[in-house]
């Protein structure tokens, strides 16, 4: 099946693999290209559609594989891959590129709470050596005095912040963030349903339905259309057989014909799915599991109402009484001389009180879906009143944007609370 391939991104991989192959007087070519954005917006799979349309066939390295048990094992697996693309050059008489999938996820640094590990480290400089010195890659241990090919590098990854700043920088590594336009969107997604006999005009009503998905999202859609003849088979057959039946069997498996890809048949699953990812933003429990582990507050158990009937509780002491008034006298200070809601109040007297600093973070509704987040400026006083005068200056000014309370421990470094207290509203 044809797959689409955005003219923008063949353009950008292709110039960059090739520059890396051609000397050019006095021209120097960052050896990296960075292809970052939101998840899900296809550009591992862009990626592969052009390293075939081009004839490649990359070393490969995912993210995953750039941590170990024993340090230094990272590192020279990248010095290894290298020489192994550089060696097919040789073999095969083509070009070759060293392919690193989700670079972020393995070697960068999220917040406080990322370990930071040796290997993270020589995998950050093992890059930035192979970048300014791509034809002396040589292996822990040994020495060899034959130049090696140049190898342009493509890493993938959604935030490049995360990243150490200086291997990132303009001299190393070119950056291209990749966000489908919406004729990049339509072809993309008429290529997933080329098969399935929706008319341009159905295609384009899909993708304005759910302008806001990712492009995964639509490729999830047609595989959940499969969902009904699955579960009709797995019935037809029985749920105590179904395992025989699959694996090892005798019988062929039985072909499933071409489903109901109608419009309105599309967009009801779409809606399902929608609902789905709504209920995991809404929910976040972790959120709750965070405060119960890190202040011993359980997440379902409500305070202790204290009531006429309770024992033991003389609710008509004097000292009751005034600590009554204490508390309203001072809420309904806090309500006058503030802006903030009661509930973001206690939250910060709460983080002050466990001895925690308190710092602000805001992003727009795009880099919200990608976790980027930048400060809203350093809080030097830690007074309550100062803190509180600063949040709502950061709530002020980012109206249209999420804005997130956080709580540091200073002696470790390392964030313990995270607290949207700001969410914009839905246009």
């Amino acid at each position: 099946m044809p797959y689409y391939i955005s003219p923008r991104f063949i353009d950008k991989l292709a110039v960059h693999i090739t520059k890396n192959f051609l000397d050019l007087p006095r021209v120097r070519v960052p050896l990296i290209l960075g292809i970052h954005g939101r998840k899900g917006e296809g550009k591992t799979f862009q990626c592969q559609l052009v390293f075939e349309k081009m004839g490649i066939e990359p070393v490969t390295i995912s993210g995953g594989e750039l941590e170990s048990k024993d340090a230094g094992d990272p590192a020279r697996l990248l010095r290894l891959r290298y020489r192994e693309a550089s060696e097919k050059i040789k073999v095969q008489g083509r070009m070759c590129a060293l392919f690193i999938n989700d670079l972020d996820a393995g070697a960068g640094r999220f917040d406080a709470g990322t370990q930071y590990t040796v290997n993270t480290q020589l995998v950050n400089a093992t890059l930035m050596n192979i970048a300014d010195n791509p034809t002396n890659v040589q292996l822990p241990g040994s020495y060899d005095e034959t130049p090696l090919h140049r190898i342009p590098i493509i890493v993938t990854g959604n935030d490049f912040s995360t990243l150490y700043a200086p291997l990132i920088r303009d001299g190393r590594m070119e950056k291209f963030y990749w966000e489908p336009n919406r004729e990049e969107r339509v072809g993309i997604v008429d290529s997933i349903f080329k098969t399935d006999e929706l008319s341009p005009g159905d295609i384009d009503n899909l993708v304005d339905k759910f302008s806001d998905q990712a492009i995964d999202f639509f490729s999830a859609l047609r595989s959940r259309i499969y969902d009904e003849q699955i579960r009709d088979f797995i019935h037809q057959v029985g749920i105590e057989k179904i395992s025989r039946r699959v694996v090892n069997a005798v019988e062929k498996i039985p072909d499933f014909p071409q489903p109901n890809f109608d419009l309105s048949h599309l967009k009801e699953y779409g809606k399902i799915m929608v609902r789905e990812q709504q209920r995991i933003r809404e929910l976040r429990l972790v959120e709750e599991y965070n405060q119960s582990r890190l202040f011993g507050v359980s997440p379902t158990k409500e305070p202790e109402k204290f009531t006429a009937n309770t024992p033991n509780y003389n609710y008509s002491s004097p000292e009751v009484t005034k600590a009554n008034q204490l508390t309203e006298n001072q809420i309904n200070h806090s309500v006058k001389n503030s802006n903030l809601s009661l509930e973001v109040r206690e939250k910060v007297q709460k983080i002050l009180e466990d001895g925690l600093k308190i710092g602000m973070e805001y992003a727009d509704k795009r880099r919200y879906k990608t976790g980027s987040w930048k400060s809203c400026g350093k809080i030097d006083n830690q007074e309550e009143k100062e803190v509180i005068d600063a949040v709502e200056k950061c709530l002020a000014e980012h109206q249209n944007d999420y804005v997130r309370l956080i709580g540091i421990d200073g002696n470790i470094k390392r964030r313990m609370v995270e607290k949207i207290i700001h969410r914009p509203k839905i246009q």
